[in-house]
């Protein structure tokens, strides 16, 4: 068993795609779109394994962000190295994402940041 992917809505679907497609080397698909719901999805592939579905329906809401809630908290990329983590951290913050956490050891041991999407998902870098 494993997990196939995980999905998350989004208003702009094309700059979400760019974002994960740029930053975290991921393979877009050509979108779908279900003319009938409105439905419109990419499944972006990383290293052929793991896969994020994006997806916009014209019903669905913003949630508040600014409290903690039930689901999904952040998506993590592993780079590798510290010195991947620092660079890519670096890169986002130098065009404009939001830096949530600077890159430092935690205190279980992992080496991480953690920065913004353009919508808002926590996305934590680790080595």
């Amino acid at each position: 068993m494993y997990l196939d992917h995980v999905s998350i809505y989004t208003f702009d679907l094309e700059r979400l795609k760019d974002f994960y497609v740029k930053y975290f080397s991921g393979k877009s698909n050509d979108k779908y779109h279900n003319e009938m719901t409105g439905l419109q999805t990419y499944f972006i592939t990383f290293d052929e394994v793991a896969r994020l579905e994006i997806m916009f329906r014209p019903e669905i809401i913003e949630l508040d962000r600014s409290v903690p809630s039930i689901g999904l908290t952040h998506l993590c990329f592993h780079l590798g190295s510290r010195e991947k983590v620092d660079g890519l951290t670096e890169k986002l913050v130098e065009d404009g994402y939001t830096l949530k956490k600077a890159p430092r050891l935690t205190g279980d041991g992992y080496y991480e940041s953690c920065v913004l999407d353009p919508d808002g998902n926590e996305v934590e870098i680790l080595a």
